[in-house]
């Protein structure tokens, strides 16, 4: 238990979470039940239930929250989606997936992405912790739908996925690609632009080579949006490191000026 909650806190955010899990699992029930989902889709769609259970519990009670909040639970129905629509995709390598569910779960999770920020401003909830959960859920969302398109489109789809996640990475090594973006619609443009193109191509509506050219603008839009903040995180970096170095090179020389004795 966070040291920052008292008992009862931690025990209703655990039951938050563990609510979660348990809706996450009637999910996949009504799923198996009405299109009698194969081993891959339960076994992924429990996987991503206990994980999702476990980083999230572990989350809220190192966080400083003392409630989890409405726009928490309106992220939480959707992580519940995601975790649908993955087992789903998971089956769909086994057996034909019900393509008309898996598009409407999707397009009920795209919707509602932009729904919890709103109502956590309403409520005056927002947090850290929030923003991070929605993040994580667009990004799994997005690396599901990749690898799903990409077993009709080719594997290059899943660079849509699999770009942020390489940024993650990258920021290991280089621990300057962790600064602070500002604030940008374009890059949130950019971000929906993706699941919308996606979930069409999932759709099976359009022809090949027109699902290929939306899937496509969408990968070269997403490039040049994480190349910019890349390019605007290595400039912000070295003029920091720029002043750093001349305020070392300047403070010996400070130390040499007498101080000005009072007349």
């Amino acid at each position: 238990m966070a040291l920052n909650h008292t008992y009862d806190d931690a025990r209703l955010l655990q039951q938050e979470t563990t609510v979660g899990a348990g809706v996450q699992v009637l999910l996949l029930v009504l799923l198996g039940t009405a299109f009698g989902m194969g081993p891959a889709g339960w076994f992924t769609g429990l996987a991503f239930a206990l994980a999702m259970w476990a980083v999230l519990t572990r989350a809220v009670l190192r966080s400083p929250l003392r409630r989890f909040g409405p726009a928490n639970r309106v992220t939480l129905g959707r992580a519940t989606l995601v975790g649908g629509i993955t087992a789903l995709v998971a089956d769909s390598f086994e057996s034909a997936p019900p393509i008309t569910v898996m598009v409407g779960l999707t397009a009920v999770a795209l919707l509602l992405d932009g729904v919890d920020g709103k109502v956590a401003r309403a409520t005056g909830t927002s947090s850290a912790l929030g923003a991070r959960f929605d993040m994580e859920v667009d990004a799994f969302l997005i690396l599901v739908l990749s690898v799903y398109v990409s077993a009709s489109l080719g594997p290059w789809v899943v660079l849509i996925g699999a770009m942020r996640y390489v940024f993650v990475a990258a920021s290991w090594a280089w621990p300057w690609l962790n600064g602070e973006l500002p604030h940008s619609m374009a890059r949130k443009t950019v971000a929906a632009v993706q699941g919308v193109a996606l979930l069409v191509a999932a759709s099976g509506l359009l022809p090949y080579q027109a699902g290929a050219c939306v899937v496509a603008s969408a990968l070269g839009s997403l490039g040049w949006s994480f190349g910019r903040d890349v390019l605007w995180l290595w400039e912000t970096a070295r003029q920091e490191a720029t002043l750093a170095e001349n305020a070392m090179a300047t403070e010996p020389v400070l130390r040499l000026v007498p101080e000005l004795e009072p007349h």
